[in-house]
């Protein structure tokens, strides 16, 4: 009888021993960590680089009502990309940078109809503009044999809303506000992709830095000006709003660098709005001028 007992404590014993571990292991049909386990989470990516690795970028920006606003960081970002100006080098070079002012030849205030993809510094730069838009055009703000944005658009106060970082010509897209690039090794004409350290744009009348705000239902609840930069694998390695200078005309310079080549392409958001009606308190037409970014690399 005396064994009987014992050997019915000695089950009953193990059974809450076995159901404290299944309580202690399973809560609510999830499973925990026991003790004794190795905590390893894996580290969460950010575009295509996990926090272990990802180095955030120096940021250099500024706005103002004009050229001396921007200059001081504009310069400071050439000389961290790196000297020389390759030009239109049909080659993959070692250092330097490349820059595209849109003013083009003798004469340069001629209005380009709009062409998607824009496709003119494919292969002397090694970048490649498309817009979901109807295409891509250079254009001063007024005058010239086709008049300029004010013809391009049909809005004559675009005479006086933008001026260009290089004189004469601007760039816009038409038909949308988004401007998308895409990097390649120069010389290759779009056949082997690459990658920059960094990449920056000047643009004109930059009004409202977040938009017209949450004050109006009609208003705008994210920021004017956007630009998104992507690794290879078309993950989001870094985003910022451009600054703005109120007022017609004024300056903003943002641009990014990372210490290796990663940024593989950009999105371009300028403005709330794509380019056509004034520009005015709800709608902020924004125009880009210059374009600066590290020499393209392969992507390895």
């Amino acid at each position: 009888m005396k064994k009987l007992v014992k050997s019915l404590v000695s089950v009953a014993g193990f059974s809450l021993v076995i159901m404290f571990m299944f309580l202690a292991t399973h809560v609510a049909g999830q499973t925990l960590i026991s003790f004794g386990d190795p905590v390893s989470p894996d580290p969460v990516a950010l575009g295509d680089a996990s926090f272990t690795e990802f180095v955030a970028p120096a940021v250099f920006q500024a706005a103002g009502p004009n050229i001396a606003s921007i200059q001081s960081a504009v310069t400071d970002f050439r000389a961290a990309l790196g000297d020389p100006v390759n030009g239109n080098a049909l080659t993959e070079l070692t250092i330097g940078r490349r820059e595209i002012n849109w003013d083009g030849a003798v004469p340069t205030d001629v209005t380009t109809p709009p062409v998607n993809p824009f496709n003119t510094f494919l292969n002397t730069r090694g970048a490649q503009f498309t817009t979901p838009g109807v295409g891509l055009s250079q254009a001063p703000p007024s005058g010239g044999p086709q008049g300029g944005l004010v013809t391009l658009f049909g809005n004559a106060t675009y005479a006086t809303a933008f001026r260009a970082f290089s004189s004469p010509r601007l760039f816009t897209p038409v038909g949308s506000n988004t401007t998308d690039a895409a990097f390649f090794v120069a010389g290759s004409n779009g056949t082997v992709r690459a990658a920059v350290t960094g990449f920056g744009v000047i643009f004109t009348d930059v009004d409202q830095p977040d938009g017209s705000g949450p004050g109006t239902k009609r208003g705008n609840r994210g920021s004017s000006t956007l630009v998104q930069f992507f690794g290879a694998d078309g993950g989001l390695l870094f985003s910022s709003f451009a600054p703005a200078s109120p007022g017609n005309g004024g300056f903003s310079f943002l641009g990014i660098k990372f210490n290796d080549p990663r940024i593989a392409s950009v999105r371009i958001i300028a403005g709330n709005v794509a380019p056509g009606p004034n520009d005015d308190d709800n709608n902020d037409v924004v125009m880009m001028d210059d374009f600066i970014y590290g020499e393209p690399h392969k992507l390895q």
